[in-house]
């Protein structure tokens, strides 16, 4: 551990949470409500008693003694108010290096910015990318006996975070290494809907895997379907084990303790982040360098809305902005209670039918059909048929998605 340890007091124990990374409101407080569609309220005590993964150190810390342990995790690994890397070091773990996925170690790498192969200033912990090509992640995962997976998920098949744990498991598949992943609750995890994912024409980093659009599991529960489809290559499993979250199911309201990456700066923009995502196959604002991404929706024509926003430049925001330093008329979603918004195709179609532009609405169609899995969702957008027509296209295809799914379960489920 070397290097790790003589810095250990001075610098690690500063780790993380100096960082611009701003946090949620965290796990709901004991004996709050919230309120549901219906306008009654749900008793929230449960979420308080919660315990992540990462938390349940005395069913980990036995597996990881006396090996050399790899971690793949960001900002989000945390361990009550303090980074798992923190944790790992004070226990003696033999941490060699940490894999960051997109949005980077820390959080702050803009969407799909390169990440590269680098050292942690605050605790030099050697780091690597698994967010597109490494040619050296072979070898890397080769030297150690033990990967650790723990990243927050949100709950949508376009989120890359669960491509980077794919990754990982066909890489300790490859050299016959352990996997355990942390697991943590989705926040989305009370819905599973959208289309499931076409042929191998529409994989990409944001449709790797033939899943619902809004797939309803945790990292640990998709782990386990990866393996048990025989989703690796040539259908081999790694050596794989879950640590489970208590006291979750999948009808318990979440909030995150730390933001998942930069757009995604509270509750609301997490849950509305399942509808609006599928707007970036346009070139419609959905708010990135505002301080409201996902929670605002624009485009510099007045027939969009009243509302007007100018998007920006923002920290983790300043490229690939839509429309940046364009005056947008449009929504204003940032009163709507977070816990109601479930995913819908409202927005999607109303926005198309008000564009004066509608050969060039979907400006990238096929970043569009990639992430909706299919292209179409975007044919049915333009040949005008309703949100109820789109779904029950879809319907057979996500009710056997149910089905498997439920093979995989770890916790109660919502219906």
């Amino acid at each position: 551990m070397g290097f790790f340890l003589q810095n250990r007091n001075n610098v690690i124990r500063r780790v993380f949470f100096a960082l611009a990374v701003l946090p949620l409101v965290s796990v709901l407080s004991c004996g709050s409500n919230a309120q549901q569609a219906d306008g009654t309220t749900a008793d929230t005590t449960l979420s308080a008693a919660i315990q992540t993964g990462a938390e349940q150190l005395d069913r980990y810390l036995p597996l990881l003694a006396g090996k050399k342990v790899g971690l793949m995790g960001n900002q989000t690994s945390v361990v009550g108010d303090r980074h798992l890397v923190d944790v790992l070091l004070e226990n003696d773990v033999d941490l060699k290096f940490a894999f960051a996925p997109e949005h980077g170690f820390r959080g702050d790498i803009e969407r799909g910015e390169k990440v590269s192969n680098d050292v942690d200033e605050q605790t030099g912990l050697p780091l690597y990318s698994l967010y597109g090509k490494n040619e050296k992640a072979d070898s890397i995962v080769a030297s150690v006996d033990v990967m650790l997976f723990d990243l927050q998920d949100v709950g949508a098949r376009f989120y890359t975070y669960i491509t980077s744990m794919h990754r990982v498991m066909q890489l300790c598949a490859n050299h016959g290494k352990k996997v355990i992943v942390l697991d943590r609750p989705n926040p989305n995890g009370d819905q599973v809907d959208g289309p499931v994912r076409k042929d191998d024409k529409f994989k990409s980093n944001v449709s790797y895997h033939k899943i619902a659009m809004i797939h309803g599991l945790t990292v640990g529960e998709l782990a386990k379907m990866i393996n048990g489809e025989g989703w690796l290559d040539n259908g081999t499993q790694c050596d794989l084990e879950v640590i489970t979250v208590e006291n979750y199911d999948h009808s318990t309201p979440y909030e995150l303790p730390v933001i998942p990456s930069p757009s995604l700066p509270n509750a609301l923009s997490v849950r509305l982040y399942m509808s609006l995502c599928l707007f970036e196959g346009t070139d419609i604002s959905v708010g990135r360098g505002t301080d409201w991404p996902f929670q605002v929706l624009g485009y510099p024509d007045p027939v969009f809305g009243d509302f007007t926003f100018t998007p920006g430049t923002r920290p983790g925001m300043a490229a690939h902005v839509e429309q940046q330093g364009n005056l947008c008329y449009g929504l204003d979603l940032r009163d709507l209670p977070a816990q109601e918004q479930t995913f819908t195709l409202k927005y999607l179609i109303d926005f198309y039918q008000k564009a004066p532009f509608k050969d060039t609405f979907f400006s990238r169609p096929e970043f569009f059909d990639k992430l909706a899995g299919t292209d179409e969702l975007r044919k049915q957008i333009t040949a005008g048929q309703t949100e109820s027509e789109i779904r029950e296209s879809w319907a057979d295809d996500l009710a056997a998605y149910k089905t498997m799914r439920k093979k995989y379960l770890l916790y109660p489920d919502f219906e």
